[in-house]
Order: structure tokens, then sequence, then C-alpha cells
């Protein structure tokens, strides 16, 4: 395949280890490299130690022990560095009522997915951050739950 010149990197946030790496390889799939975190405190220190603009998207699990995705969200946003101020933060839960939402926007995240992820919708999310062109004959049904 060759070295690319603009390769993205998604950080994957969930507690669950069979959701974390179908979300992971659903992403690798479409050839994007991903790292994973298994709750909101190593988000949060992947982030803080990894170079500026390390990271193009955080896909960002809602309910996770030791700290939750809001938590996290909050402070990643408050770290003294421009790609954690920017970088773009979308939130994976099963709850997917008006008041999960607006806390996720709260907390400072750009998108809201319910689980289990739909490839469609997680694609076009994605892609408003990425600028990612992903093929349709890959939207579907991830498998993906809570």
């Amino acid at each position: 395949m060759g070295a690319e010149k603009c390769q993205k990197r998604v950080l994957v946030v969930e507690d669950n280890e069979l959701n974390r790496k179908i979300a992971a390889q659903v992403i690798e799939d479409e050839g994007i490299l991903t790292e994973c975190a298994i709750d909101g405190l190593e988000a949060v220190k992947k982030v803080r130690e990894a170079p500026e603009h390390y990271f193009d998207l955080i896909l960002m699990d809602v309910q996770m022990p030791v700290m939750n995705g809001y938590e996290a969200t909050r402070a990643i946003r408050t770290m003294h560095r421009d790609g954690a101020k920017a970088v773009p933060i979308l939130a994976m839960t099963a709850d997917a009522f008006s008041e999960d939402i607006q806390a996720a926007k709260d907390a400072g995240m750009n998108g809201h997915m319910a689980k289990p992820l739909d490839k469609a919708i997680l694609w076009r999310e994605i892609g408003k951050y990425l600028n990612s062109d992903f093929s349709p004959e890959t939207a579907g049904k991830s498998g993906v739950n809570h």
C-alpha cells in the first residue's frame, strides 16, 4: 500500500472489549489507523502524551468506569493544547434521548451516535470531520452493542 501522506488516526475509547475491538476493526477496514483506550482516564492520558494534533478524531463511549466520556471530554477540552481543543469528539452511547445529546454537546463533544453503531451513520459522522470518502458497500450494521 505504501506510505500515505495524510494517514488519519482515530482514538476509540470504549470499556467493553468486544465493542472496542469491533469499532476499531470497522474503522481500520477503511484504512484509518486506530488506537484504543479502555476508559476516559486512559484517553485523557493518551491525548496529553501524544504529539500535537496526533488524533484526527475521538470516538468516546459515555458510560465507562474510572472516568466517563463526559468527564474525559471536558478534561481534553481544557488542556492547553490546540489539538485537544480542536479534535472532533463523537459520543457513542446506548442513550439517545434529547437530553443525552445535549449533555454530549455541553461536555464539548461534536456529535452523538447511538449504539449499536450503524456503519452508514458512523461513516457519515466520521466523514464530516475527516473529509474522507468511505465506500458505500461497507455501510450497514456493524454489530457493535453496548
